[in-house]
């Protein structure tokens, strides 16, 4: 019987959090404090956006920025992550919403917490890496250009009732209701995207800033963040001119200036098998983000002990799974937030904690502002956001790259765009796989030694054939093919396998059918120089019993000496496998 799985095979659930506060002091308590306080305004606009855009209100994105950002700082392996609604996530969230409604989306990011819980529990979070980056890439852009088509009703102040979720339908629809174009929302919407692009830029510090209140000025704008400049200046002009604009009030009907109370959805096992598919897409897209989010989080502070996957994915899964309960949806790691949070001067994920209890101030403080915030103004914030998400420099690179890159790239980016993520990602694997498989098996070559090579000088009748690479069952029909090249008068077919790495079933399977080919021919069959991955498998499957343990050599050269070049002979008594002689040339060993 297998052994009993152990706790030790299992992830140990200790959040980072644990060892950060070993030892924490009140420098980096202040740090983390700026650095959290500034990471919650950036969050507010953003995650009122990607609610909005999702097609939910936008309080559920502030309370899944607070509850999912909580846990997810609280419990996570990465030392400066922030978790909170992503832009990744609108167009799934869209897409279910449409289809199956509010409450079974609900139930879907449930399901998908619990997916997350058990990946990392079972150690799996090292396989998200092994995703290829021209799928990720393929689909981030992807994803990005669904959510800048998405906010063009809100940019242009279209008068539609309900976008459809596909690609074709919404670009039908805003054609058809391009006569409802309201200037005042492009005025709007136009601006908020420029000062969200250009503040940085011209608050950028230099390297000595002026003394004086001058300098303090310009060092106090430059901390502030465009998103909240941008809504903020919206939001005034909206409500100090009345302007005929949709707002979040008008539209949605304000802030709540509390949390949700805790509520059971609607679940039922005959909705959940309707949800398995679109919990899965939660559960993949979540992973990958958040750990895409921690990688760079890495990079961006090496100073910091790098993220723990399984416990990042095990405090993702948790917060998608209470946060749902309290009305909230999808969360991820967030990489603007994140980067945010960085260079804030973040040391611990006390920061993503601040960062949440920050949102939540400002929510049940500030809710009755939000009345005012014109849709326009959040539009030209998120076109911003999707253009920083997609990796537009590939496209213009892929032309340095080889023909399987390029086509999965692509064909990964249309499917997003045209489809969705599911097929998407689906198609995109099968393509990475089938173009790996015919890669790898133009790496396997048979080579043939002509009569005076490095082995010596070959007797009469005998072919020796080295083989390159890895023997699997994409490369097989190389083998298959062997028994057509000989010449006639062969005897006996050598295989020098110094350099064959590894083979696998389907690789045995057609040494065993050389074999017998060759056995019906009266053609003596062995092989040489066999390394330790080939030769366990031909020794557990049988083969080494079939075509003889004899026939299996240290060296070629141990076949023959340069006396008896014109007349081997077959194997001894006495032989070795470690210094056999040549193999009959006149009958084939025995099928064992």
């Amino acid at each position: 019987m297998p052994p009993r799985p152990t706790l030790q095979q299992f992830h140990r659930f200790r959040p980072r959090l644990v060892d950060a506060l070993a030892g924490y002091s009140k420098p980096r308590f202040f740090a983390d404090l700026g650095a959290g306080i500034t990471v919650g305004i950036v969050a507010l606009p953003l995650a009122m956006a990607f609610a909005i855009a999702s097609g939910v209100k936008p309080e559920q994105g502030l309370f899944t920025a607070v509850i999912a950002g909580l846990l997810i700082s609280l419990l996570g392996g990465s030392q400066v992550q922030i978790g909170g609604p992503a832009g990744a996530f609108i167009v799934i969230v869209y897409g279910i919403v449409q289809r199956y409604g509010l409450a079974n989306l609900l139930i879907a990011t449930s399901l998908a917490g619990v997916l997350l819980i058990v990946i990392g529990w079972l150690k799996l979070g090292v396989l998200v890496r092994y995703i290829p980056v021209s799928i990720v890439i393929g689909f981030t852009n992807g994803i990005a250009v669904l959510i800048g088509l998405s906010q063009l009703k809100d940019l242009l102040g279209l008068s539609v009732d309900r976008m459809p979720a596909d690609f074709f339908s919404q670009i039908f629809t805003i054609g058809h209701h391009l006569h409802t174009i309201n200037p005042l929302a492009i005025i709007i919407g136009l601006a908020c995207l420029a000062v969200v692009v250009l503040w940085p830029k011209a608050w950028a510090l230099p390297a000595q800033p002026p003394p004086g209140r001058l300098g303090r000025m310009r060092a106090t704008a430059a901390r502030l963040p465009g998103t909240i400049i941008a809504l903020g200046g919206a939001t005034l002009v909206t409500w100090l001119f009345a302007l005929p604009v949709e707002t979040i009030g008008s539209r949605f009907g304000g802030i709540p200036q509390t949390l949700p109370a805790f509520e059971l959805p609607n679940f039922s096992w005959e909705t959940a098998r309707l949800l398995v598919i679109p919990s899965f897409t939660i559960a993949l897209l979540g992973a990958i983000e958040s750990l895409l989010c921690a990688r760079v989080a890495d990079n961006l502070a090496p100073e910091h002990p790098r993220h723990d996957p399984n416990q990042e994915l095990m405090a993702q899964g948790v917060a998608n799974l209470v946060t749902p309960f309290f009305g909230g949806i999808p969360a991820t790691g967030t990489i603007a937030r994140t980067v945010t949070n960085v260079r804030a001067g973040a040391v611990t994920p006390v920061a993503g904690i601040v960062h949440a209890l920050t949102l939540l101030a400002i929510m049940l403080v500030a809710a009755p502002l939000a009345l005012h915030v014109p849709l326009a103004a959040l539009a030209g914030i998120l076109l911003f956001v999707a253009w920083n998400m997609g990796e537009w420099r590939e496209f213009a690179r892929l032309k340095q790259f080889m023909l399987p890159y390029r086509v999965v790239l692509v064909g990964t980016f249309l499917l997003t765009v045209i489809f969705d993520l599911t097929v998407a990602v689906e198609v995109g694997l099968l393509m990475a796989c089938g173009f790996f498989i015919w890669r790898m098996s133009q790496l396997f070559r048979v080579q043939r030694h002509p009569e005076h090579s490095q082995f010596g000088d070959l007797p009469a009748g005998v072919a020796v054939f080295e083989l390159f690479g890895s023997l699997f069952f994409g490369a097989v029909g190389k083998i298959e093919s062997l028994p057509q090249q000989l010449p006639p008068g062969t005897r006996a077919v050598v295989l020098e396998m110094h350099r064959l790495i590894s083979i696998d079933t389907s690789g045995i399977d057609a040494l065993q059918q050389l074999y017998r080919t060759l056995k019906r021919r009266d053609i003596a069959l062995v092989l040489a120089n066999v390394n330790e991955q080939p030769l366990g498998l031909i020794q557990r499957s049988g083969f080494a019993d079939e075509i003889g343990q004899e026939q299996i050599v240290p060296k070629v050269a141990d076949l023959w000496r340069e006396a008896e070049v014109d007349a081997p002979v077959a194997p001894s008594a006495s032989a070795t496998p470690a210094s056999p002689a040549p193999p009959a040339a006149s009958a084939a060993p025995p099928d064992r």
